[in-house]
């Protein structure tokens, strides 16, 4: 086995996950994965923990139904039917580590885009679950991806460079040094930006892309430091739900469930995104905007602070954290934020702040071209 990804599983099970005596973990993941899964199979014996197996058929999304045959083939009261064992693993086990590994990431890109938003509602106890139990770290869970060819062409990477980059970017590919000792000192070195933002009211956000006032009175910056994605590196809040006011324009492409956006502009008012367009997949869009009330507003504000995450990759879960950018989500927000904002979707989109770009809070200049300057 690749010993870097025993290194990765050691991480996840013992930093991020905190696996205990007892605790029922489950595992989800795509057969590409057998390499991390049994690694982590195996370090959560080692802990004490109770691993349970959820691996999806190949060319299958492994949450909840999303996937290209259930939405051809359901009908209306299959599409609306909950998530059974989900809501069962996610309302009472102590843990989950979800290893993203799809073999065809474009696998639900041609699919009815009512029908993929209708199965998203059906299915918004899972994430509410997930975002409310994990607040406490009652539930602690951990998404993060195991390299697949698939994933190393959205990359535009060779395999080899793309596994290179993935276990560079969580410290797992230095033999020598700890890995769970650097992701330590991340949450230290983040936890000074996060003290220094909470207690705030106010924040603005200029820039090329970018013209926006919103309100964080009463809200708390999360310090997120490989204990819930990996790899990580990024601070966010939960904006008042009411308080967004401007425009913002999305550098980069945003990719959901296979479905990718690019040159996404949105206009707030009071909130609410009152004007929308995109270069390309403006459809998509357009209907995961209308899937619910909460979907029209941000359930998250953050600033990505990963600089080992040098480029695009169009997956979420390196793309959000590149350090010199920003992020926002539209739909439901962190509880542990201070957020109410509830909806069947979250959709993280990012825009570059290394050229010209601000942070304002209060008034005062906290970030200016892509790094922290207080």
């Amino acid at each position: 086995m690749d010993p870097r990804v025993e290194r990765l599983a050691r991480v996840l099970v013992e930093y991020s996950n905190e696996i205990r005596p007892g605790d029922r973990v489950l595992i989800e993941a795509e057969p590409a994965a057998e390499p991390l899964v049994r690694a982590c199979f195996r370090e959560i014996l080692e802990a004490g923990g109770h691993p349970h197996l959820s691996i999806s058929l190949a060319g299958q999304a492994t949450l909840t139904g999303l996937d290209d045959v259930f939405l051809q083939y359901a009908n209306d009261d299959q599409l609306d039917y909950p998530a059974t064992f989900y809501d069962l693993v996610y309302e009472n086990f102590e843990s989950r580590i979800r290893i993203q590994s799809l073999s065809n990431t474009r696998l639900l890109t041609g699919v009815d885009k009512a029908r993929f938003a209708r199965r998203g509602k059906a299915t918004q106890n899972v994430l509410e679950s997930q975002f409310t139990r994990g607040q406490t770290r009652e539930f602690r869970w951990m998404t993060t991806l195991f390299p697949t060819q698939a994933y190393a062409q959205d990359s535009e990477m060779s395999l080899e460079e793309f596994e290179n980059f993935v276990y560079r970017t969580c410290h797992v590919d230095d033999p020598v040094s700890d890995p769970i000792k650097y992701w330590q000192g991340v949450k230290e070195e983040q936890s000074t930006i996060v003290e220094a933002l909470n207690g705030h009211e106010q924040v603005e956000v200029h820039g090329p892309h970018c013209d926006l006032k919103l309100s964080i009175k009463g809200r708390k910056f999360i310090n997120a430091c490989g204990e819930n994605n990996m790899p990580d590196g990024e601070v966010f809040t939960g904006p008042i739900e009411d308080s967004v006011e401007g425009r913002v324009r999305f550098s980069y492409p945003s990719v959901s469930g296979g479905n990718e956006v690019e040159g996404v502009e949105l206009v707030f008012k009071e909130g609410k995104v009152v004007e929308v367009h995109a270069e390309k997949n403006q459809q998509f869009l357009d209907s995961m905007l209308e899937t619910d009330e909460g979907a029209r507003y941000l359930g998250e504000f953050a600033v990505g602070l990963n600089y080992g995450v040098d480029r695009i990759t169009k997956n979420i879960l390196f793309d959000e954290k590149i350090g010199g950018s920003i992020h926002m989500a539209l739909g439901a927000g962190y509880p542990e934020t201070g957020s109410v904002n509830r909806s069947a979707i979250h959709w993280d989109m990012i825009t570059d702040m290394q050229d010209g770009g601000e942070i304002l809070v209060d008034g005062e200049l906290f970030y200016k071209d892509g790094r922290f300057v207080f």
